[in-house]
């Protein structure tokens, strides 16, 4: 009977400190820190109305790059990607002093029409995805970033180097897959308007014919240096996926971007 007692005994006990243990230390999630607690979902109006949604990267801490802190970076996703698309690639240019902000254009992700709203897009609708990036343009100012490089895959790069052409305060573009005419997102009429001083990455991957070719093409109007740079991968895919297979490249675009005056 003893016996029983004391088994009952320890029984409660245990039971008695695990109950304020856990009041102590309370719930397990209480005490995790969100891996992505610095990023901020943002939501930004354009000028016709549509509202994106985007994720900000801040600077973490103090690091500022070269090019002063006012300057940060802008991700165009691919079809039929969306911004989660450079989650790895936005860590890394804030690690390495770069804000960054990506977006998913309209009929994307999150964005108003998305996430599939795209697939009945007319080539007009798409085109007006140069609207998106000009809202996020003035978003990043509103963030004190005065300066900016694009980096774009795919149709992204597309309206990335427009942007490039026609707005002085974007510093450089590095394009992922660009191709000729994405749903009338064209580049060789673009190409040559880029100002003197101003960066561009050509990067494609040899089996993706279309966006190789277009890169050699496109190459042909700009004398390559430090400051302009043709690229290409051997089976590396398209767009995005060039950094999923060769993830080692994102290091080198950022030293890059760090070196544009």
């Amino acid at each position: 009977m003893k016996a029983v007692l004391g088994t009952v005994f320890i029984i409660v006990m245990a039971a008695v400190a695990w109950f304020f243990l856990g009041r102590l230390e309370g719930p397990a999630e209480k005490t995790k820190t969100p891996r992505d607690s610095l990023v901020e979902t943002v939501r930004i109006k354009t000028q016709d109305g549509v509202e994106i949604a985007g994720d900000y990267y801040p600077v973490k801490g103090e690091k500022q790059v070269a090019g002063g802190a006012s300057r940060g970076v802008l991700l165009l996703h691919m079809m039929p990607a969306d911004r989660k698309s450079w989650a790895a690639f936005a860590k890394q240019l804030s690690e390495a002093g770069f804000p960054a902000l990506a977006i998913d254009f309209r009929g994307h992700g999150e964005s108003q029409g998305g996430p599939e709203g795209y697939k009945s897009f007319t080539d007009l609708k798409h085109q007006q995805s140069k609207l998106d990036v000009l809202a996020a343009a003035l978003f990043l100012r509103s963030k004190k970033v005065d300066e900016f490089h694009l980096v774009g895959a795919s149709i992204g790069a597309n309206l990335a180097l427009q942007y490039l052409a026609e707005h002085p305060n974007a510093r450089s573009a590095i394009l992922l897959s660009p191709g000729l005419d994405y749903r009338g997102v064209t580049t060789e009429d673009a190409i040559q308007k880029i100002r003197a001083g101003r960066g561009l990455y050509l990067v494609s991957s040899e089996e993706d014919a279309y966006s190789h070719d277009t890169a050699a093409r496109l190459a042909r109007y700009i004398n390559l240096d430090d400051l302009h740079q043709l690229k290409a991968f051997t089976d590396a895919g398209h767009g995005t996926t060039i950094l999923e297979k060769h993830p080692e490249f994102m290091d080198e675009m950022i030293s890059w971007l760090v070196s544009i005056p």
